[in-house]
C-alpha cells in the first residue's frame, strides 16, 4: 500500500514538470492537452470509452470545434493526430493487460475496441513490431 502511494506521488510530481520547456514555452504532450478545455473533452471521452469507434468527426463534435481546427489544435498540444493518439493508448492499454498475463486475446481485443483478436493481433504486431503473445512471454519472463 504505502509503495503504490508513493508511486502515486512520483506520477503527479512527473505530470507536473511535463508540459513546459526551459524556456516557459508549452511542450506538447498529454499535461497540454489536458489544459486545453475542449481537447480536455476529447481526451476524457477517449479515456472513457476506449472502445467506442472515435472518428476526428465525432471527437471534434465533444470539443465543440469544427473538424479540422480541432485536429490542428489537438496535433498542436498533444504531439500527434487524435487517432493516433486513440491507437497508442489502446496499446498502452493492451500492453499492460498482456504483462498482467490474466486475459485472453480476445478478451484484450473486446476491451480496447478491436472487432476481433485477428484484428487486433494484426495491430499490435504493426505497432510493436512482435506479436502480443510473445510480448505477452517476454513481459512474463
Amino acid at each position: 500500500m504505502f509503495l503504490q502511494r508513493m508511486l502515486e506521488a512520483l506520477l503527479i510530481e512527473a505530470l507536473r514538470w511535463q508540459g513546459v520547456g526551459t524556456d516557459g514555452s508549452t511542450v506538447a504532450g498529454l499535461l497540454s492537452g489536458m489544459r486545453d478545455p475542449a481537447i480536455a473533452r476529447a481526451l476524457r471521452a477517449i479515456h472513457a470509452d476506449v472502445r467506442a469507434g472515435w472518428t476526428v468527426a465525432g471527437l471534434a463534435g465533444i470539443s465543440g470545434m469544427s473538424r479540422s481546427a480541432f485536429s490542428d489544435r489537438f496535433g498542436a498540444l498533444i504531439g500527434c493526430a487524435p487517432i493516433e493518439y486513440l491507437a497508442r493508448w489502446r496499446m498502452a492499454l493492451a500492453k499492460e493487460a498482456l504483462a498482467r498475463g490474466s486475459k485472453s486475446l480476445d478478451r484484450i481485443a473486446e476491451e480496447i475496441g478491436y472487432e476481433s483478436a485477428s484484428a487486433f493481433s494484426t495491430a499490435f504486431r504493426k505497432r510493436l513490431g512482435c506479436p502480443p503473445g510473445r510480448f505477452a512471454r517476454e513481459a512474463a519472463a
